[in-house]
């Protein structure tokens, strides 16, 4: 139960002594890495005496059930559960082992005692600081109340807010304690072998300061900072310690003022720095992963008394050489920065039109040798700076650095092999519609195929079809009508800011542009909402709907029939769309139908009937006007009829090609859903078979995974749970932009002077200026708008446009001028700015709010 030293624990013993004690023991094993000696206090001590804790089970019980809002209830209950712990005796046996341990060890010697949970210290979870540690304690008795202060650590107010936040059952998580030998230190702070703000890999960062490292835990103060690179202190800074921490003879610490003539100086010379580095490396090599490590200096050298993966950090892609690499996010240009599960991910990945790299759930284009050569250098930063200008200026950030990228040569003529460029596509409405035709008929066809298959054949048919996919998505004409649409909108803002002084005129020549399939979407719910309208009865059942079987009853009602009628030919046209589409995992609203309820609702009662065509018309008729007007001007400049005559024509083409922009998705995610249907069902006959304990758990393999577990009829449990685990990890990680093979996340900078303080910045993509308030929204399922309010939110991918025609305007931290939000803002004149940088952190849901559209930023008014 005791009595085991660190030297015969490692870091696979998490379930004996808990994370700080197996990674201690593993610590112990590392030539060269010196721990203080102790013993650890086991889990199984901890489950036997809370067995004898009164009524423990009936208040965890409790406790589960508590709003996680609810903090007051929260920090009562887990205060009575603490002193409950605390008051329990330790059981007989286990202090009399206690005390043999203290024994060998020393018994009047002081300790430093420590809570080690086990689901502390993890990969997936570090859960830093949730449990206590007590130093200096001396004596056995007081080392026996010091391991039930920690037992009782386990539900801190912070301890408990945390494993809710996490997921983390209360019961499955058990303490064991590490009783450790003090170390009085002259130094002592903290070590992160990788650098915790930008991710850097290569850079390590040393906090050190006088006396114990709890100083800095705590606040108390500031301590000197160090940054050290391939061997070499490459920054310092060296605080002002007026303060530090020190053990009292007696047990315990007290806070001293530091000698005025020591408190300007360093707390170690570089040459220590380094050496702790050195130390610091060779504890992470051991953990295979950067390390977040507690250090002591004491009089003959270091000694580690901690160490935890830095789990903030994002992964880094994998790559088959050691040279350097730069990528650029997928889900900043696909506006869904949120993780993917596995077979989404390698869904992606084989259907797009450039290899792709997974990593932390999020998806990758590796850019570097597009970077080193000069030509495709500029074309690549002018395609990027288009769509999103933080990644441009986080690219040219890494460019800067002259020896990260070696510049290559270029390679000759580009990919078309120097040949002319392609006749422009001619403007004409047929060739869209064409193009729609030959999807929908290569879609019918699909589902046709797929129907029949069954087992493997299922899967090499799905082989097939997505090189089908690819040759629809990658079809020359395809991509020339979306240029057509993006090249006149820029021509039009282009020209008319030089001729006219016009900021952004195609936001406004573009409204209700033809044939835009989001637009449409968010239109055709206003007109489900004129179907309800109607039925008070009708209205009322779906105020109370709560799960996805509500159609069949809904015909039961009044007017019911007609309801459902309408939502389920919605249903039919674009029931294939979701938050977060690009993850073929994500819940279609054909399979969660009641996700639309609210919106409907929200529709039903913010307008009136025919809303849908009246926009529609509204903003057609404001185009028009807006092409009168400026046709007007440039007549009466020099050249003016030629201008006239040049603007008409782009007019007509940006309206001809501009809502084709969102067809491709619309295909691609079409086809996604038939894929996934065909997958689950293959899902469900493995659950039948005992193969897979549920049809979900498919999701968290590749589809060559699944492929390989649909031949062989045999699953991976445990792959399957780690996957889960990894998944659940990478929610709390926000990806950047740009990420290097260092590890280092950028993501960009405005660089702008032309904004009043206090705003904040982003990109201006529809125009006109807005006032109101602002909902900041995470889920769409959450959203609860009034006309006239602001969207605040991170991002917004087709599924969102259903939402656009009941707010005024809208704010996204992620987006460019031609990525959905953009888009759907102008079809429907809402003023808008993407790209603001957390916006949904520092904007307040409620706060009032002024988005400028026209120059890209938003003030905060109250």
């Amino acid at each position: 139960m005791v009595g085991l030293r660190d030297r015969e624990i490692d870091e696979t013993s998490v379930a004996l002594v808990g994370g700080k004690g197996a990674h201690l023991g593993g610590l112990s094993r590392i030539e060269g890495i010196h721990v203080p000696d102790g013993f650890c206090v086991t889990t199984d001590a901890f489950r036997r005496t809370m067995a004898h804790v009164p009524s423990l089970d009936e208040r965890l019980d409790r406790l589960s059930r508590l709003d996680l809002d609810d903090q007051e209830a929260i920090r009562t209950l887990s205060a009575e559960i603490r002193r409950i712990i605390e008051g329990t005796p330790v059981p007989d046996d286990l202090a009399a082992a206690v005390t043999r341990a203290l024994a060998r060890l020393g018994e009047q010697e002081a300790y430093a005692v420590r809570s080690s949970a086990t689901a502390e210290d993890l990969p997936t979870a570090s859960f830093a600081g949730q449990q206590d540690t007590y130093l200096n304690v001396v004596g056995p008795t007081e080392i026996l109340r010091h391991i039930s202060r920690c037992w009782a650590s386990l539900f801190t107010e912070r301890a408990v807010t945390y494993r809710r936040r996490n997921g983390i059952d209360h019961r499955a998580v058990h303490m064991a304690v590490v009783v450790q030998r003090m170390v009085f230190p002259r130094a002592a702070g903290i070590l992160f072998t990788a650098d915790p703000v930008t991710g850097d890999r290569t850079a390590a960062t040393v906090d050190a300061g006088f006396g114990l490292g709890e100083a800095m835990v705590s606040g108390l103060v500031n301590p000197d900072v160090y940054k050290v690179r391939h061997g070499e202190v490459v920054a310092r800074t060296i605080a002002a310690k007026h303060r530090a921490l020190h053990a009292v003879a007696t047990g315990g610490t007290r806070e001293v003022a530091v000698d005025a003539r020591q408190q300007e100086q360093p707390a170690l010379t570089d040459e220590q720095v380094v050496e702790l580095v050195r130390l610091g490396r060779r504890i992470e090599a051991h953990f295979g992963r950067p390390q977040d490590i507690e250090w002591c200096l004491a009089d003959d050298g270091f000694r580690i008394v901690q160490s935890r993966p830095i789990t903030t950090l994002f992964p880094i892609p994998e790559a088959d050489d050691q040279e350097n690499h730069v990528y650029v996010s997928v889900g900043h240009q696909q506006m869904m920065t949120d993780p993917m599960k596995p077979l989404g991910l390698s869904m992606w990945q084989l259907t797009a039109m450039v290899p792709m790299h997974a990593a932390g759930g999020r998806l990758f284009v590796d850019v570097t040798r597009r970077l080193a050569s000069p030509a495709s250098r500029d074309a690549l930063l002018d395609a990027v700076g288009r769509g999103d200008p933080l990644i441009r200026d986080a690219l040219e950030t890494v460019l800067d650095r002259a020896d990260f990228i070696p510049s290559l040569p270029d390679e000759g003529p580009g990919p078309t092999g120097g040949a002319p460029a392609p006749t422009p596509v001619a403007t004409d409405p047929a060739i869209v519609t064409g193009l729609i035709e030959r999807s929908r008929t290569s879609v019918a066809a699909l589902e046709r195929d797929i129907r029949t298959k069954t087992g493997p054949a299922l899967f090499e048919s799905l082989l097939e079809a997505f090189e089908e996919h690819k040759r629809v998505l990658g079809d020359p004409l395809n991509m020339r009508v979306v240029m057509a649409g993006m090249d006149a909108t820029w021509w039009l803002n282009n020209k008319l800011r030089e001729w006219l002084g016009e900021k952004n005129a195609a936001d406004t020549l573009t409204l209700s542009a033809p044939g835009n399939v989001t637009s449409e979407m968010g239109l055709a719910l206003l007109d489900v909402a004129d179907v309800v309208r109607p039925h008070p009865e009708v209205v009322a059942f779906l105020q109370g709907v709560e799960d996805d079987g509500f159609l069949d009853e809904l015909a039961k009602l009044p007017g019911g029939s007609e309801a459902r009628d309408a939502i389920e030919a919605y249903l039919d046209r674009y029931g294939m769309r979701c938050v977060g589409e690009i993850d073929i995992t994500r819940p279609r609203w054909r399979e969660h139908p009641s996700a639309l309820v609210p919106v409907i609702l929200d529709n039903v009662r913010n307008f009136e009937p025919g809303a849908a065509r009246r926009r529609f018309e509204q903003g057609r008729q404001a185009a028009l006007k807006k092409e009168e007007d400026v046709l007007a001007r440039l007549r009466t400049l020099p050249d003016g009829e030629r201008k006239a005559a040049e603007t008409k024509a782009m007019i007509d083409r940006v309206r001809t090609f501009i809502g084709y922009r969102e067809y491709p998705k619309y295909d691609i995610v079409s086809r996604s859903f038939v894929y996934k249907q065909a997958l689950l069902a293959e899902a469900g006959r493995l659950v039948r078979d005992g193969v897979l304990a549920e049809k979900e758990d498919a999701f968290y393999l590749t589809f060559q995974e699944l492929h390989d577990v649909v031949r062989s009829g045999q699953a991976d449990g445990s792959l399957i749970q780690e996957r889960k685990e990894a998944f659940r990890s990478y929610q709390a990680l926000t990806p950047p932009r740009v990420l290097t093979s260092d590890g280092e996340g950028l993501c960009g900078a405005y660089r702008r002077a032309d904004v009043p303080a206090g705003a904040l910045v982003g990109l201006p993509v529809s125009v006109g200026t807005i006032e109101g308030r602002a909902r900041v929204v995470l889920d769409m399922a959450d959203a609860d708008l009034e006309a006239g309010d602001i969207l605040v939110t991170a991002f917004t991918d087709p599924s969102w446009s259903p939402l656009f025609v009941a707010i005024k305007g809208l704010v996204t931290e992620v987006g460019g001028p031609m990525t959905h939000g953009a888009v759907i803002a102008r079809e429907y004149g809402l003023p808008a700015v993407v790209g603001v940088e957390q916006a949904t952190r520092l904007i307040r849901d409620g706060q009032r709010i002024r988005v400028h559209g026209t120059d890209g930023y938003v003030e905060l008014l109250s």
